[in-house]
């Protein structure tokens, strides 16, 4: 039996849209067994419980690309803490978890740079596989159909903080929000932010995410599909808080602070408790690790 935990991950941070993601020490813990035949699931919700199931999928495109003649195959989730669908990560970690699941399988036929190829195959970007994958803050890009990556450890001196609702928001719905064409201002705009932004974890010059990390390619047409996202992030910068931006594609909202500004903690969760839709603060902390394997 193998298990396997792969963390949650916020992408974009900004300006990074659809380039810079971060990993958190937040998991999802799967186990993965091969059986004599058939398909098994344990601790799986009931409609997910079929061969369209993400983490299959994932193992099966592992299992054909090295030409593994599989048997049977028991998936199982042994926890599961990313909430589904709310912009941290849910669907990469099932991704990453199946791929490296079906790698160790068959005794570790690929490496990491292999698998996360595979992954961002079956994802169609790599802003949130890559730091599922690697750890730390990840920016990656995309090169005639192959992704390019590159990251750094995510220095001390922050906190994350993530604000969730209790509803959710299609990825799909999300992307059908953008335009087809931005002004070139905007696109320059994001370009300068977005360098900033990564020079600010590199350095660790923090202060400066206060002007960096901000962006005018998604959440200006995002916004208006999360209830109260303009009060909360107007809040949390009044509050203090280093920067505050959309996780993803939403609708979870991350922000930075300063390592120990209780005050910030506190008021933001306060005033969270105000709103319509069951907002929750959720402390995180920062994984420059990455996934974790366990044989046994």
């Amino acid at each position: 039996m193998v298990r396997v935990k792969v963390p949650a991950t916020t992408a974009n941070i900004g300006a990074g849209f659809d380039c810079m993601g971060l990993a958190f020490k937040l998991y999802n813990e799967y186990f993965f067994e091969e059986i004599p035949e058939g398909l098994e699931f344990v601790g799986v919700k009931e409609e997910f419980c079929n061969e369209q199931n993400i983490i299959y999928e994932a193992m099966i495109r592992c299992f054909n690309k090295a030409n593994y003649k599989k048997i049977g195959v028991k998936i199982g989730i042994i926890k599961e803490e990313i909430p589904i669908s709310r912009g941290l990560g849910s669907s990469s970690s099932c991704i990453v978890a199946g791929l490296i699941g079906a790698n160790i399988l068959m005794g570790s036929p690929f490496s990491n740079d292999d698998l996360f190829d595979l992954a961002v195959e079956i994802e169609g970007h790599p802003d949130n596989v890559s730091p599922a994958f690697f750890g730390g803050i990840v920016v990656s890009s995309m090169e005639e159909g192959k992704a390019y990556y590159n990251r750094i450890d995510i220095k001390d001196g922050i906190e994350f903080l993530a604000f969730i609702p209790e509803f959710t928001l299609s990825t799909e719905k999300a992307r059908k929000a953008l335009p087809e064409v931005i002004p070139f201002k905007d696109g320059v705009y994001n370009i300068g932010k977005a360098a900033l932004t990564l020079s600010c974890f590199y350095s660790g010059n923090f202060d400066l995410l206060k002007v960096a990390c901000k962006d005018k390619l998604h959440e200006n047409y995002r916004s208006n599909l999360i209830p109260n996202f303009d009060n909360i992030t107007n809040k949390a910068r009044e509050l203090g808080a280093l920067c505050v931006f959309l996780s993803g594609a939403g609708p979870t909202i991350m922000c930075i602070i300063k390592k120990g500004s209780i005050d910030i903690k506190e008021g933001i969760k306060k005033y969270l408790e105000t709103l319509d839709g069951g907002w929750k603060l959720l402390e995180l902390e920062k994984n420059n690790i990455g996934p974790e394997i366990v044989e046994g």
